[in-house]
């Protein structure tokens, strides 16, 4: 019989969107994997939850439970961005992916991508875009992703040096990462 850390069945770790108890299942602690986050209230968390439920389909936050320990160990979200042009059409945006130290390598960030990916084209996206570092890109590169044209930001209240990010009041912004490039794939 496999190891479940050798296996990623759906019994096991089980692909779904955020629900409000997700926050007691550690998913602000997985966060903290992808980016320093400050605390988070039970209400805060309680009223963005309902934001976002408010968006239906256009903004999806995608879970993987770990069914033998009751946490997320896996997450990421898409938003759907409504366009004028293409006939009007949509394109998905993918962020926030995030796999618990403890459980990479098992494809649970392929397939929160996918999830998510799924979700897009099913919305009727032409394209799903997403922004990765570096070190990222061949992770993307196997979802099926390809390097297109380049990223840009802006930030208020931040300086911006080289690959290096520090805010104006001396207070830590967060983790951040290098940026290089940004990764498309379009739906045909």
């Amino acid at each position: 019989m496999p190891n479940n850390k050798d296996s990623t069945n759906d019994e096991t770790y089980r692909v779904r969107k955020l629900e409000i108890t997700d926050k007691n299942k550690g998913f602000m602690e997985l966060l903290q994997q992808l980016i320093v986050c400050g605390p988070v209230t039970d209400d805060e968390f309680q009223n963005r939850f309902k934001e976002f439920e408010s968006y239906g389909d256009d903004h999806v936050i995608c879970v993987i439970e770990d069914a033998t320990s009751s946490k997320i160990i896996a997450t990421g979200s898409v938003f759907i961005e409504k366009k004028f042009i293409r006939g009007c059409g949509k394109v998905g945006h993918i962020e926030g992916i995030v796999v618990d130290s403890s459980a990479r390598g098992l494809q649970l960030g392929k397939k929160v991508v996918n999830f998510l990916a799924d979700h897009a084209r099913s919305t009727g996206c032409y394209k799903v875009i997403l922004d990765c570092s570096a070190d990222n890109k061949a992770f993307y590169e196997k979802c099926g992703f390809k390097e297109k044209e380049i990223q840009m930001i802006f930030v208020r209240g931040v300086n911006f040096s080289p690959f290096l990010f520090k805010q104006v009041n001396s207070s830590p912004v967060g983790h951040s990462q290098q940026v290089e490039g940004a990764i498309e794939i379009y739906f045909i």
